[in-house]
């Protein structure tokens, strides 16, 4: 019965509110501080400003297996601050202390300034043992100074020759470069050299981009593995599920989907391990929807690609205007690191994809890359000689 609002009131005030609003609601538990100072009652620690409370909390959060945990915190807005701001919706505007403020800041701290240099609010100097403390917890994250790892363990990307399917005419046969980046794909999954590292992302739509074949061939990931039976369990592509599953099927989530991306496409600084993310997805839902993480992206120097499905003014009209896009790349085209193709053939993926790769995983570019992909179904010719 007593909600956030309440608690922050409390800190606002004294010992003697908090002792009349809070214990005084009921006989009993003002009975519990019956004999106790107002000052002692305003001494009442949050949970969240007790070191012992803080560490053993954590402690057993981490000892939890099997399940999530998580932590409520209770702390106090403004903590510390005193009458210049401790519970106080001003506490963020407040940008100066008087003398007296700093003095019981320094009381209730126990922080070694003198009397005389209080006005000054000098710097504290730590004794040995603290700045020795703190040194060696600085170098356990690894120094004084923010670093980032921008190389990495350079890939062996396949030659343009390993996609020679997709550089060949389809002859009477009329396909969509969707249908050819899945084939694009699917070679590089069975690639030798990188095919553990490619992560294709796929929110909700893989059958719709006639990926299925990749469900039974390299599986989706699920931790639990394979714990029902899926509707189509009876079928060669069923919807296979799998703890050493590749593909990352996350629902209609572009934003999780994106950050599964974002996570993949950086682990070659963050970890050390270069990944080959594959984004694939309406591409009206794209940048659209998720364009602060794509710029975050950028900012990230994220490597891999992003694929913008059923793209064009005239695609899936059956399902109205709300997936014709004519205009990602007008969004793709804000970001300086985004590099962005519209491709019409089938050798023009395979080249982009090609060169995406020698350019961010041998040449270790900081750029990733956006092709739109079309589901019209049309010829497409051999690649041009010289080209």
């Amino acid at each position: 019965e007593t909600v956030d609002g309440d608690y922050q009131t409390f800190k606002s005030k004294d010992g003697a509110y908090i002792r009349e609003h809070f214990f005084g609601k009921y006989p009993e538990t003002a009975a519990l501080v019956e004999d106790w100072s107002d000052e002692k009652i305003w001494n009442l620690r949050r949970g969240g400003h007790d070191i012992r409370k803080v560490y053993t909390t954590f402690k057993r959060a981490t000892e939890v297996k099997g399940q999530p945990t998580c932590l409520l915190v209770k702390t106090v807005k403004g903590y510390g601050m005193g009458t210049s701001g401790e519970g106080q919706n001003t506490s963020h505007q407040q940008k100066k202390m008087d003398v007296e403020q700093l003095r019981a800041m320094r009381d209730r701290f126990k922080i070694p300034v003198s009397d005389e240099d209080l006005p000054k609010a000098p710097f504290v100097t730590l004794n040995n043992a603290q700045k020795a403390y703190l040194s060696d917890r600085r170098k356990e994250l690894g120094g004084a100074f923010p670093a980032r790892i921008s190389e990495s363990p350079k890939l062996e990307i396949p030659a343009l020759s390993a996609f020679d399917g997709q550089l060949k005419s389809s002859g009477d046969r009329e396909i969509s470069t969707t249908m050819a980046f899945v084939r694009i794909l699917t070679t590089l999954l069975r690639d030798k050299k990188i095919g553990k590292q490619v992560v294709p992302i796929v929110p909700d739509e893989s059958r719709t981009f006639g990926m299925e074949g990749l469900f039974r061939s390299v599986g989706i990931y699920n931790p639990l593995g394979q714990n029902y039976t899926p509707q189509d369990a009876d079928q060669m592509m069923f919807y296979k599920e799998s703890a050493d599953g590749q593909v990352l099927q996350e629902g209609i989530n572009e934003a999780g989907a994106m950050a599964d991306w974002i996570a993949a496409a950086t682990s070659y600084s963050n970890h050390g391990v270069p990944m080959v993310p594959f984004y694939i997805y309406y591409s009206m839902f794209g940048f659209q929807r998720i364009g602060d993480l794509a710029w975050a992206a950028g900012d990230s120097r994220a490597r891999g690609f992003m694929l913008g499905g059923t793209a064009g003014r005239t695609t899936l009209n059956g399902e109205g205007l709300q997936h014709e896009d004519g205009h990602s790349h007008i969004l793709a085209g804000t970001i300086p690191n985004c590099i962005s193709y519209d491709p019409t053939f089938s050798y023009e993926v395979a080249v982009i994809v090609q060169h995406g790769l020698q350019r961010m995983f041998v040449d270790q570019e900081d750029v990733y890359f956006y092709l739109t992909l079309m589901n019209e179904n049309y010829q497409h010719p051999d690649m041009p000689m010289g080209a």
